[in-house]
């Protein structure tokens, strides 16, 4: 059955309405993510951004005070790229009176007291010096500076953000030999567990949270701190407590006799367990900023789990006590099953935020010791060593491994409802 006219008036209403907001949305998000993509194929360095423009600095080498006196107008020329060209590169500026020209580039020429001086194509890099010689005469004051007017360059240039040069590199070098691989391990460890950890106590918070006890809303806001606090301010709370030389921690586990000498929490990239009577080493800094990850972000899940369960009628519950079912099963088998959905949910969206994460690991290492990962790697290549072009592209690869993640999710979750 066709909609009627008012249904298909409505409808076209309600796009008019949605298409700002539709917009907006693409504006936001699709062409960064575009442009992305783009400069992932490009070989763009940060100085790139700016297309290649000619630069001058005038100077008035000597001080003629009387006429008859000679002096050097010098121009100081370059290229501001390092490798790209300008092409027909062109000076022009205001001759200041009095100033009789005595030896004329080539180049140059002056008329109604304008010089021009047509440069021709500077290759990536060039830089000169253009150097007039002149003589005052009885026009010439002392008191006139020829900075006073400012010279003015112009040149054609291609700008490599635009140009039709692409280039695979920038890949290749994101892909490099064995510490792509390292950096994806680190990754997935952190935004796996740092997921796991913070499901599982925003869980056991959520249980403490459900049954009513006196000063439950003063819980509730103590649970929910370090989730709204900010998060350098609680970055450098842990770095200060947990700090080698004068931490609370190191100093209270030396007294204690517990540890023989201070611990490098956030330094150290491995440290020894004896387990079992055997040695084992595991990565002490990216387990400590994985915890940091657990602590902050588990009153989220808090949140959503406490909210799930106190939707649940107590009626089942009350039956399966009835019946004697202890807590664990009651969890077990009731509780569980129920916050599936949920729980699935946000494991999908923690592990994405969370593999994205950047704040936090720079903050607390920096991505020394054993902690840099994916996020870190974008910030190091197109930003500390200015490859912008790689730095992109590594955002491209984690923009496909969270694509694929989300599909084999939802398909999961598909097949879990039977569609």
């Amino acid at each position: 059955m066709k909609p009627g006219p008012l249904a298909r008036r409505e409808a076209r209403l309600a796009r008019a309405m949605l298409a700002p907001t539709v917009l907006t949305v693409m504006a936001v998000v699709l062409l960064p993510l575009a442009a992305t993509f783009w400069i992932s194929v490009k070989p763009v360095k940060l100085a790139d951004l700016r297309p290649p423009t000619p630069v001058v600095r005038e100077f008035l080498r000597g001080k003629p005070v009387n006429s008859g006196d000679s002096a050097v107008v010098e121009y100081r020329l370059r290229n501001s790229s390092p490798k790209h060209p300008v092409r027909n590169v062109v000076l022009r500026d205001e001759w200041v009176q009095g100033l009789n020209l005595v030896a004329l580039d080539s180049r140059c020429g002056v008329n109604n007291g304008q010089l021009e001086c047509n440069l021709g194509d500077w290759p990536g890099g060039h830089r000169e010096k253009l150097k007039l010689d002149v003589v005052a005469d009885d026009e010439w004051s002392a008191q006139v500076n020829p900075r006073d007017s400012r010279p003015i360059m112009s040149g054609d240039s291609d700008n490599v953000l635009t140009s039709a040069e692409f280039t695979w590199k920038n890949f290749a070098r994101v892909f490099d030999a064995d510490q792509f691989s390292a950096v994806l391990k680190i990754t997935f460890f952190y935004a796996f567990f740092g997921t796991f950890g913070a499901l599982v106590a925003g869980l056991f918070a959520a249980q403490i949270l459900n049954r009513p006890f006196r000063g439950r809303g003063i819980f509730r806001g103590l649970f929910l701190f370090p989730y709204v606090a900010p998060v350098i301010a609680m970055a450098y709370t842990w770095l200060v407590v947990l700090n080698p030389s004068s931490g609370a921690l190191n100093a209270l586990l030396t007294r204690m006799g517990a540890i023989d000498a201070p611990i490098n929490f956030f330094g150290a990239r491995n440290a020894t367990v004896e387990l079992f009577g055997l040695e084992m080493q595991f990565p002490l800094a990216l387990t400590m900023v994985t915890a940091f990850e657990v602590w902050r972000y588990f009153p989220l899940s808090l949140l959503f789990i406490l909210a799930r369960m106190q939707s649940e009628s107590g009626e089942i519950r009350e039956a399966a006590e009835m019946d004697g079912a202890s807590p664990f099963q009651q969890f077990h088998h009731l509780a569980l099953p129920q916050l599936a959905g949920i729980l699935s949910a946000l494991f999908l969206l923690r592990f994405i935020w969370t593999f994205n994460k950047f704040d936090d690991i720079f903050l607390l290492t920096g991505g020394a010791a054993g902690t840099r990962t994916l996020t870190v790697s974008v910030y190091e290549q197109g930003f500390a060593l200015g490859d912008l072009g790689a730095g992109c592209a590594a955002a491209v690869v984690i923009f496909v491994l969270l694509g694929l993640f989300s599909a084999a999710h939802f398909r999961f979750a598909a097949r879990e409802e039977g569609l």
